[in-house]
C-alpha cells in the first residue's frame, strides 16, 4: 500500500476544474476543499451535473486541476510524472458498469491488474484466490462474466479493486444497476471489507440508502461542498432526508397540508416541528 502523510489519504486546497474553450467556460469545481483520512468510508452525493463526478475523476488521477491543490496517498497529482502508474499502484476503481472482461474468468479478472507486478503465477493467482475469498466467491471463481449474477460481477470487481493493496477505492454508482437486496449485500460487503481490513472507500451515489452505510456523507452542488457531515445514526440521517422533502419543509414551518389534514397529523404537527429544527 503507498505510505499516506500525516494518516491522509486525500487531501484538497480550493480545487477548481474548468471545461470549455474560454468562450464558454464551466466551471465543474468551485474551490473544493476537504480532506480523508486513512480507513474512513465516506459517500459522495450530489445532483447531476453537481461536480461529484469530476471530484472523482480528480481523486482517481484520472483528470487535473485548473488549479489548486490535489493529494492523494501524499504525492501532488501535478507533481506525478507517471499518473498512470501512480493510479494503477494507489487507486482501485468500483464502477456501475462492472468493466469485467468477458473472456476472462473471475479469478482471471482480478489477475489483471496484477500482471505489472513483480511475482510468480503462483503467488499471484493466490492473491486473486484469497480476494475472492474475501468476497465470498470462491466457488465462483471459474465463472466467466456472463454466468455471474448482477450482485456477483460487482463482488468480482470489488475484489481486482483491491488487488494492488490501494491506498483507496473509489465506487462510482457501485450499485447503480442492482436490486435493492443486491445493493444492500454490496454496501454490506464494502462495510465489512472497511472495518476488517482497513481498507479507505469513496462512494458516489445518488441513493440515500446507500450513502447512510458511509460514515460521513460529502454532499457537492454547483461544484462546491454543500455540507459535509459525519453520520450519527442511520435514523438521525433519516429525519435529515424527510426535513428536505416537500411535507418536511412545510412541518417546520408549522403547516400541514390541507390534503392530508384528514389523517390527524394536527396533533403531531408540533412536536414534529419542534425536532425537525433541531436537526
Amino acid at each position: 500500500m503507498t505510505n499516506t502523510n500525516n494518516n491522509l489519504v486525500v487531501e484538497t486546497e480550493n480545487l477548481i476544474k474548468l471545461y470549455g474553450d474560454g468562450i464558454e467556460t464551466v466551471r465543474a469545481l468551485n474551490g473544493v476543499s476537504f480532506s480523508i483520512r486513512a480507513g474512513e468510508f465516506v459517500a459522495v452525493m450530489g445532483p447531476s451535473g453537481s461536480g461529484k463526478s469530476t471530484l472523482l475523476n480528480m481523486l482517481g488521477a484520472l483528470d487535473l486541476p485548473s488549479s489548486g491543490m490535489c493529494k492523494v496517498a501524499g504525492q501532488e497529482l501535478a507533481h506525478v510524472k507517471d499518473l498512470d502508474r501512480f493510479r494503477s499502484k494507489t487507486v482501485g476503481f468500483v464502477f456501475q458498469l462492472h468493466n469485467l472482461i468477458p473472456t476472462l474468468n473471475a479469478i482471471e479478472n482480478v489477475e489483471v491488474p496484477l500482471q505489472e507486478e513483480k511475482m510468480s503465477d503462483a503467488a499471484r493467482h493466490a492473491r486473486a484466490d484469497a480476494l475472492l475469498n474475501l468476497v465470498n466467491l470462491s466457488d465462483r471463481k471459474h465463472f466467466f462474466p456472463a454466468q455471474l449474477s448482477g450482485g456477483q460481477r460487482q463482488r468480482v470487481a470489488i475484489a481486482r479493486a483491491l488487488a494492488n493493496q490501494p491506498a483507496m477505492v473509489l465506487a462510482d454508482e457501485p450499485t447503480g444497476n442492482l436490486d435493492s437486496k443486491s445493493t444492500a449485500e454490496i454496501m454490506e460487503l464494502m462495510r465489512r471489507i472497511n472495518r476488517e481490513q482497513g481498507t479507505t472507500f469513496i462512494v458516489v451515489t445518488h441513493n440515500p440508502a446507500v450513502a447512510r452505510a458511509a460514515d460521513r456523507i460529502v454532499t457537492v452542488r454547483d461544484g462546491k461542498i454543500l455540507r459535509d457531515e459525519k453520520i450519527e445514526s442511520v435514523y438521525l440521517e433519516d429525519l435529515k432526508e424527510f426535513k428536505e422533502t416537500a411535507l418536511g419543509l412545510a412541518l417546520t414551518e408549522g403547516n400541514v397540508p390541507e390534503e392530508i389534514r384528514h389523517l390527524g397529523l394536527d396533533g403531531v404537527a408540533a412536536p414534529l416541528r419542534d425536532v425537525l429544527k433541531k436537526i
